[in-house]
């Protein structure tokens, strides 16, 4: 029954929002996920979470964080955004690309497992933890390899808020050009408000529109991402469809067992497929669980950014439909944060500490060397 999980996730939304009103310094979708992380961390909820609540959070982190992602579209106007000028545009796109693939190579050099490279760089150099929700479902990435990456995203974003603030002066940055600053180099849109605020209107409202920018490459990014996806399945299914002899080698393929890799790079394996009689060693990747060229939530996500672009919104759909994301995002977070085991992620996640808070230098410095341009 997913209706149960489904009102956690919103009693915890709420819950989230009437911190967030008490403290408006802290964005409302950081209490969410910590809120997430904390409840996750009680040793009488953890059978909850994983058992009787466990439907409704899936619904949570799966269907309303698209949804949420599809209504963050109407956030961005590309008019907004070509009033940057093409310098902004082109070194905010660039700072997206190298911090991307810098966070993947950290990831893959320090060896972290699974898909954690790839999420941790979605999430580090587009929108946080709605990039690495989005990017999870088109991978099909385990609760386990989302959870570090959410809380790494979260710690980062939460320091940035700190941090930032106290090398605005030092760093010798006007207000502008601090607002540039926060919109190219913090995370989350939420943590992007709290850290640029500091610095007043006109400053948040540069790192605002370079924030949605650096959003708007979710979706060629995810998109890109399907694709690699699918060709590896397709890989994967064409080699499993391969004859395999009966005295164990594989007809045609390199290497024994090459059918029980097949089966085990992706759950949705069948066993025997390539036998009649259903007991043969061969296992064949069904078409249906490949992920599609552009995920259905991406196609949507630029469907309302046009109708941002296009059509003259009022004021009160814009306001309903922010006020609506807000509040999918926030329980798609608190999903994603009662994942996390810190006591998993305190034994195991060292490596992944260091590749996150390297990112995050990564991602300042790049984002303060453009900033130096204008």
């Amino acid at each position: 029954m997913w209706l149960r999980g489904v009102f956690v996730a919103a009693l915890a939304a709420l819950a989230a929002w009437g911190v967030h009103t008490a403290l408006p310094a802290i964005p409302l979708l950081t209490i969410a996920v910590v809120l997430g992380i904390v409840v996750g961390q009680i040793p009488a909820a953890r059978p909850l979470l994983v058992g009787a609540l466990a439907p409704g959070l899936a619904v949570a982190t799966k269907s309303f964080m698209q949804l949420g992602i599809v209504l963050l579209g109407l956030k961005l106007s590309l008019v907004d955004i070509a009033a940057l000028g093409w310098v902004t545009i082109a070194t905010t796109v660039a700072i997206v690309l190298m911090a991307f693939a810098g966070t993947l190579g950290l990831g893959r050099w320090f060896g972290l497992p699974g898909h954690q490279p790839l999420l941790i760089a979605t999430g580090f150099s587009i929108c946080g933890a709605s990039a690495i929700g989005a990017m999870s479902g088109v991978v099909k990435a385990k609760d386990e390899e989302t959870a570090t990456p959410i809380a790494l995203v979260t710690l980062c974003g939460t320091l940035a808020i700190a941090v930032l603030p106290l090398l605005w002066h030092p760093l010798g940055l006007s207000a502008l050009q601090f607002g540039h600053w926060v919109g190219a180099g913090v995370h989350d849109v939420g943590q992007v408000v709290a850290t640029a605020q500091i610095a007043g209107s006109a400053a948040l409202a540069v790192a605002l529109v370079v924030k949605l920018t650096r959003v708007l490459m979710l979706a060629p990014i995810v998109a890109v991402a399907s694709i690699v996806e699918r060709r590896r399945l397709g890989v994967i299914e064409a080699d499993a469809a391969t004859p395999v002899d009966p005295a164990g080698g594989d007809v045609g393929v390199s290497g024994p067992g090459f059918a029980d890799r097949a089966s085990s790079d992706s759950p949705a394996a069948e066993p025997g497929a390539g036998d009649p009689a259903g007991s043969g060693p061969v296992a064949r990747i069904s078409s249906s669980t490949r992920p599609p060229i552009v995920p259905l939530f991406v196609a949507g996500f630029i469907v309302a950014m046009l109708v941002r672009t296009l059509i003259p919104l009022p004021v009160e759909v814009l306001e309903t439909t922010d006020l609506l994301q807000t509040a999918l995002l926030a329980m798609a977070l608190f999903a994603l944060g009662a994942a996390v085991n810190l006591g998993t992620l305190l034994r195991t996640g060292g490596r992944a500490l260091a590749v996150g808070l390297l990112s995050w230098s990564l991602i300042a410095a790049l984002a303060f060397g453009a900033v130096q341009l204008f």
